[in-house]
């Protein structure tokens, strides 16, 4: 296992969810995705962030354009990420991540 690995699986929540273009996923299932390689991440050009605090939750929004290999051909794709944070009495976990792909370019 990486170190990068593990602190995935730190910081996902165990009830977390996963949405990308075209699938569901829970927490065994992302780290499996990340684990194996099947989709790999290699710049995310980040355009706009937002934070919202409602109690012991996070809302972050980040505007991005993803380069990433999928299925082994490389694509580029302008998505707004949604990612959900739950502060509970051992720190913050993530929730849910969802990635929306812009129509825009």
């Amino acid at each position: 296992m990486t170190a990068r690995w593990i602190l995935w699986d730190a910081l996902f929540n165990e009830k977390a969810v996963f949405v990308h273009m075209g699938d569901t996923m829970a927490k065994a299932q992302e780290l499996n995705v990340i684990r194996s390689g099947s989709i790999q991440y290699k710049q995310a050009d980040i355009q706009e962030t937002s934070v919202q605090l409602i109690g012991n939750t996070a809302i972050l929004l980040n505007k991005i354009r993803l380069l990433a290999v999928v299925g082994g051909n490389e694509v580029t794709n302008p998505f707004v990420v949604t990612e959900v944070y739950v502060k509970q009495e051992n720190g913050w976990s993530l929730g849910s991540m969802s990635f929306t792909r812009l129509l825009t370019q």
